[in-house]
């Protein structure tokens, strides 16, 4: 134990020094910087050193991860003009940067951090002997897929681009749908190995200071090896993270994001993931696809109601059939009961057991359909379920009306709009029908009311996770229970946009309202 206390103290010694031997700055020693960092680089061979002559004379070297620079433009924009350069150079940032280099973005580098940084994110940098600084040249190239519809958030009316794995890809969409200054978006790197540029967005003016800062710190205390998607960073800042339900808006639409930031939301943006995270929301934002704003308010209002009722059938369906044919047959009419009598007839199961055996078999089935290729994954999941749902009903293992409840509560469970709020109401499924076969209706009683208490004490980054409803906010109904038409959306989300309440100037109904209205005035 004492020698190997004595090795933790000796690495962590050791580590360090070289933290703070890359803190330093830079010398204007050039063979002594490329020392500092082929140490640093030891084994990568992918990190070229490649030395050249400015005008024949002053020694330098660029230093780049080879597939992560743009070579051709560094040979002919860099290499080319400066190695052709004939008179000698006196000043070192007014003739390279400003005369001779055709390079858009330059950085100063002052530490070997800094290079090491710049090196890592795909910016070759200068050294130049003589000079106790580097020039970070912004030739990133990385390979990067392109914009297309999101798979998971598909419209049949709406944009069809989606954020891909490329950070910057991200804030142009979402730069092109919101242009105006008052767009914030702050960096800030998190991942002690990875360092992972995470963004923040948000707009000055709307979203509460307040929220700003209470996500900024949560983000700057992170403290982990790397972080390699956005459901690293909803782990670790989260309110409650024992509890099933999401408390932040996973989402791939830029358009989805446009909108939660115009109503006083703010957006976390992590490279490598298309995935941004929207907070804070309530269980309604789960509920809401962003095709309900883009088509007739009458119809969205329709379909959003058939939202809650499925939402309703998802969770308990399964829970009501067994509870009815456990312990309260009279409340089913006499020939249906008959009627399921009869196909039970055979099964030599409880219903609770009949019930968890189809349930677990359809959750088997749809992961084996995520899991395997697109060509053959959708034709394993529905002749698969066809299929052993037909063979077990004849083989008396389950009964028909089991069958027919259990793919109505996948149906179900298909309609609501957020993925992670599916996950949270499949997996409450199974202790629901457990205390339905247990204690019955009190059972399902029992469920629902420690979901709502819990529901009731969720919070998103503060904000309540049922509100408008509890606690009641009348004005933000109109938005919740139904769509309202865009005219009558005068107001942002109370708890998320009361900082700068209205949206829109008064009177933008149509002119056959605004008349009704002005009539009544009168």
């Amino acid at each position: 134990m004492f020698f190997r206390n004595l090795f933790k103290k000796h690495k962590t010694v050791i580590l360090e020094q070289q933290a703070a031997e890359q803190r330093a700055a830079l010398s204007s020693d050039l063979n002594q910087n490329l020392q500092v960092l082929r140490s640093v680089y030891t084994d990568c061979s992918d990190v070229l050193f490649r030395p050249f002559l400015i005008g024949g004379e002053i020694e330098a070297t660029l230093i780049y991860i080879e597939g992560m620079s743009n070579v051709e433009e560094l040979e002919s924009n860099v290499l080319f003009p400066l190695m052709q350069e004939s008179t000698r150079i006196t000043s070192a940032f007014d003739e390279l940067m400003k005369k001779k280099l055709s390079v858009a973005k330059v950085k100063e580098a002052k530490t070997y951090a800094d290079c090491i940084e710049q090196i890592s994110i795909g910016n070759p940098v200068m050294l130049i002997e003589g000079e106790n600084l580097g020039f970070a040249l912004g030739m990133a190239k990385m390979e990067k897929r392109s914009v297309e519809e999101p798979s998971a958030e598909s419209v049949v009316k709406g944009p069809r681009d989606g954020f891909t794995e490329t950070l910057g890809v991200n804030t142009t969409l979402i730069r092109r749908k919101l242009k105006s200054p008052q767009l914030k978006i702050k960096s800030m790197k998190v991942g002690r190995y990875t360092q992972t540029e995470v963004v923040l967005a948000y707009i000055e003016g709307i979203a509460d200071k307040t929220l700003i800062e209470e996500v900024t710190a949560r983000l700057q205390r992170i403290e982990i090896d790397g972080i390699l998607e956005s459901g690293y960073i909803e782990e670790m800042i989260e309110d409650n993270p024992f509890s099933p339900f999401p408390q932040f808006l996973n989402t791939e639409r830029p358009d989805v994001v446009v909108s939660s930031l115009l109503e006083g939301r703010v957006a976390i943006l992590v490279d490598g993931t298309p995935f941004a995270l929207v907070a804070p929301i309530t269980i309604y934002s789960l509920l809401q696809s962003s095709e309900d704003y883009y088509q007739r308010f009458m119809v969205a209002t329709a379909v959003r109601w058939l939202r809650y009722l499925f939402l309703v059938m998802s969770l308990l369906l399964p829970s009501l059939y067994v509870a009815v044919l456990t312990f309260h047959q009279e409340m089913v009419p006499t020939k249906l009961l008959l009627s399921m009598a009869s196909s039970r007839e055979q099964v030599p199961f409880p219903a609770l057991v009949e019930a968890l055996i189809m349930e677990i078999t359809f959750e088997a089935l749809r992961e084996a359909g995520i899991r395997l290729p697109k060509q053959v994954g959708a034709a394993v999941s529905i002749v698969g379920a066809l299929v052993i749902g037909q063979a077990a009903v004849q083989a008396g293992i389950v009964s028909a009306p089991m069958v027919m409840v259990v793919a109505i509560t996948g149906i179900a469970s298909f309609t609501i709009p957020r993925y992670t709020a599916g996950i949270a109401i499949r997996m409450l499924r199974f202790p629901m029908m457990i205390l339905a076969g247990t204690l019955g209706f009190l059972g399902v009683m029992l469920g629902c009311l420690l979901i709502l208490i819990h529901l009731c004490s969720l919070r998103s980054l503060g904000t309540p996770y049922l509100s408008p409803i509890a606690p009641m906010k009348g004005r933000d109904l109109k938005d919740v229970l139904i769509r309202a038409p865009w005219w009558m959306l005068k107001t942002r989300p109370h708890l998320t946009g009361s900082y700068n309440k209205y949206r829109q100037a008064p009177a933008q109904g149509p002119s056959s309202i605004q008349g009704d209205d002005n009539e009544e005035k009168r």
